[in-house]
């Protein structure tokens, strides 16, 4: 089964500490080798970027920052693994490190099950 991880925080204009990429970089180095990371990759500030949205049978387009968005995603990553708990266990070692290495940061990391061949909606819910 694919998840995908999704990083949300307030943007912050002062970037991530070393120690805390570096701890990263490691732990996504220990996924890749087990063979459980598929893909992994931070965004870009919204500054950079746009939204495009459809209300009222109408489309508009919205250049970024989005100062009135509370939370924005800041990174992902794309796990294939045998169990939704494994997710977690993953997300869990992840966010432990910006904790050690980010003190006072806050954020949440989302976690989906991506759709597949092997997507079981039943499964999903459990």
């Amino acid at each position: 089964m694919r998840f995908m991880t999704m990083v949300k925080s307030v943007e912050n204009a002062v970037p991530p500490p070393k120690a805390l990429m570096d701890a990263i970089a490691k732990l996504g180095e220990e996924a890749f080798k087990a063979g459980v990371m598929v893909e992994t990759g931070g965004l870009a500030p919204s500054a950079a970027g746009a939204r495009v949205r459809l209300a009222g049978g109408k489309l508009s387009v919205t250049d970024g920052p989005f100062t009135e968005t509370k939370e924005l995603i800041g990174g992902y990553a794309v796990y294939e693994l045998k169990s939704k708990q494994e997710a977690i266990d993953w997300t869990l070692r992840f966010m432990e490190l910006h904790k050690t290495h980010w003190p006072g940061w806050e954020g949440e990391v989302e976690i989906r099950q991506m759709f597949g061949a092997d997507f079981d909606p039943r499964a999903a819910t459990r």
